[in-house]
């Protein structure tokens, strides 16, 4: 199969809602965004709500910007949070335009 396009599904009206709404709501939860060769990091302060809000964006993005891939870190103890949104040659540019 294929590998999807670089691209988000998403319409520009619902985009900019997403952008606003639960993206805007995860990435101001976020306490550092670090590039990765093919993407970011993005760790987070340990909270069940914080959890529930990165779930909830992993599985709305999964559907529109299928080309993306989601890895979740949790670390043991109770302790922080870890994101990797990565993907194939052209991610880390994409994210940097979606998410700036």
């Amino acid at each position: 199969m294929p590998n999807p396009p670089i691209a988000c599904s998403l319409d520009p009206a619902s985009l900019a809602a997403r952008r606003a709404g639960l993206l805007g709501d995860v990435l101001r939860r976020a306490a550092s965004r670090d590039p990765l060769a093919d993407g970011f990091r993005f760790t987070f302060a340990p909270s069940s709500d914080t959890l529930a809000l990165i779930t909830r964006a992993i599985d709305a993005e999964r559907q529109c910007c299928r080309f993306l891939t989601f890895h979740l870190t949790v670390e043991a103890d109770l302790g922080e949070f870890a994101l990797d949104l990565t993907g194939p040659s052209g991610t880390r540019e994409f994210l940097s335009d979606l998410l700036d």
